[in-house]
């Protein structure tokens, strides 16, 4: 079996996605291959992992995997509507949108991957204490509607503050993880909200304070921050790959946690070889020790992200239902029921 490279340019932020009632399938898409969207965030070990150590390979047989490193999950969400992917992995906020924005009927959470790996950095100077001391602040989140950005606008919301575009005081940024970096690092901006491994980068190569990490303001310590998402058409029309895949899913997970060291030198090799870049050990470790890896999912933060982001109104004003959100795999996942 052959895995390959999925080629694709950066989409439009989420609000601007154009969601079509149905999807079009196409011929090779369905028995010869399979398209999966990942990110190259150290969040995303489970498909890093899997694509890696051959388990997907191992699983599918001679059937190609198509691999596309998307920099969003609002991006993650357009490459599935437009049926350039099969399977996604994404955060809950971006799959809500999707999900809702397509009537219910485009896309079905299959599994988790990942809870937990993102925070809340300050510059060391910025004077930042309190969420009061946010106000005239300059803030970077990946892209609009996408996860952290997501948990940004509630965290100012629930303290009293908007974002200047809605007549507030808090500017804010929504950019790639390289170019809030790249911002950081010049002082243009006072904080970031960022997943993995960018958060302990901003910290440890550029001096900034991790305010907080965000499971830390969540009841339970926990959310859910990485997903497995897949066209709803192809899930029905392929329960046979599907539960290869998750099969081959789980035992990316049950590696992961069993080899942590591995991991970490499987992950540092796969950045090097998709940016060309290398990250150093101890960043990657810190890294990986902020990410719980688990195809467990907390259904109620599912639901509170998607309040969070209809408040914020991302998901229209006509309310939503996510009664159906997951996949008609309840044999393979028992958390479903």
């Amino acid at each position: 079996m052959k895995i390959l490279p999925l080629a694709g340019a950066a989409v439009a932020a989420i609000i601007a996605i154009s969601v079509v009632s149905s999807i079009v399938s196409s011929n090779d898409s369905e028995k010869n291959q399979v398209r999966v969207a990942f990110f190259a965030n150290i969040s995303h070990a489970v498909p890093i992992v899997g694509i890696e150590n051959g388990y997907f390979e191992q699983k599918l047989g001679e059937m190609q995997i198509k691999t596309k490193i998307v920099d969003s999950g609002p991006e993650a969400v357009e490459a599935l509507f437009a049926n350039s992917v099969d399977l996604a992995y994404l955060g809950p906020a971006p799959f809500v949108n999707g999900y809702v924005k397509s009537g219910g009927q485009g896309i079905k959470i299959l599994t988790g991957a990942a809870n937990n790996g993102a925070s809340f950095v300050i510059q060391k100077d910025s004077g930042i204490l309190a969420p009061s001391d946010l106000a005239g602040k300059k803030i970077a989140a990946p892209f609009i509607g996408n996860t952290q950005d997501v948990s940004l606008r509630n965290y100012l919301d629930e303290n009293g503050l908007q974002s200047a575009e809605k007549g507030g005081n808090v500017v804010i940024y929504n950019i790639a993880n390289a170019e809030i970096y790249t911002i950081f690092a010049k002082g243009d901006i006072d904080a970031a909200w960022v997943p993995e491994p960018t958060a302990t980068m901003l910290v440890e190569q550029l001096g900034g304070i991790r305010l907080f990490q965000e499971e830390d303001i969540w009841p339970t310590k926990k959310f859910p921050s990485v997903l497995l998402v897949g066209r709803a058409d192809y899930i029905e029309k392929h329960p046979d790959i599907i539960k290869k895949w998750l099969e081959a899913h789980d035992q990316s997970i049950s590696w992961i946690n069993q080899n942590p060291n591995q991991t970490e030198s499987t992950y540092i090799k796969f950045y090097k070889d998709h940016t060309g870049k290398a990250l150093k050990e101890n960043i990657v470790h810190n890294s990986f020790t902020k990410i719980i890896y688990t195809s467990e999912i907390d259904s109620d933060a599912i639901r509170i992200f998607a309040e969070r982001a209809y408040s914020l109104g991302y998901l229209g004003r006509h309310g939503y239902n996510l009664d159906d959100i997951y996949a008609k795999t309840m044999e393979i996942i028992p958390w479903q029921s």
